[in-house]
């Protein structure tokens, strides 16, 4: 097994170490209590479909930046119309409810382990200030947590990926790019990333043409892996 020569890692967050659906499906919960679930769910994916999109029209130049919290925002307004809840400070509570999201079981216990052996940095489509609340919420431990506002765009655009190599100070092949979702990775892989996906029930798989260097089925499968590769 060839050896695995890195000097950082960078974890994707959203999905990747917290999950992100559930923690919505929950503020929408709270939101309208009278809702079933089914009704619930159908909520979550409007408000999913109208950030990725959202996120997509930003990196493509449809329209100007603005930040995740913005974008939330209007798609916790998008619920409230749907489930015909006129309530303005119950919406801009519910807008909150993307910097409350649950913890994978390994999450916390895994970044710990990592980091006595590498450098971490988090790097995410959150805002800035979302990101600090999410990271106290879900106990997320980084030696340093990175916001793709800093680059005005969303990942995958490579102006943000391009943050982690310049904080680094290191080559981008010296990094390894963690997710669970296979266009992230890609687009880290396009500027000479290493990659590693760890699969999630709410990720994006791998298709059969791409070739990440390590496949994991979760963090401590993850660590299993990088300890055999490295010297």
């Amino acid at each position: 097994m060839p050896e695995l020569e890195i000097d950082a890692v960078v974890f994707d967050v959203l999905g990747t170490l917290v999950d992100e659906p559930a923690g919505i499906h929950a503020g929408i919960g709270a939101f309208a209590p009278s809702l079933d679930d089914s009704e619930v769910e159908r909520l979550l994916s409007l408000w999913q479909t109208h950030v990725e999109r959202e996120q997509q029209h930003v990196v493509d130049g449809v329209r100007p930046y603005l930040t995740s919290d913005a974008l939330d925002l209007e798609a916790a307004q998008l619920v409230a119309a749907a489930a015909q809840v006129d309530d303005a400070p119950a919406v801009a509570a519910l807008a909150a409810a993307g910097r409350r999201l649950p913890p994978w079981p390994d999450t916390v216990a895994g970044l710990a382990r990592l980091a006595e052996r590498f450098p971490l940095m988090g790097l995410s489509n959150a805002s800035r200030s979302a990101l600090l609340e999410l990271n106290a919420y879900a106990g997320l431990r980084w030696h340093q947590a990175l916001s793709a506002e800093d680059a005005r765009t969303y990942k995958p655009d490579p102006a943000v990926y391009h943050l982690a190599v310049a904080v680094s100070g290191r080559p981008p092949e010296r990094l390894l790019m963690v997710a669970t979702h296979a266009w992230d990775l890609r687009a880290a892989q396009s500027l000479g990333l290493r990659t590693a996906y760890v699969a999630r029930p709410v990720g994006d798989p791998p298709t059969p043409s791409d070739t990440f260097d390590l496949y994991a089925d979760d963090l401590p499968d993850l660590i299993e892996q990088l300890d055999r590769r490295r010297a």
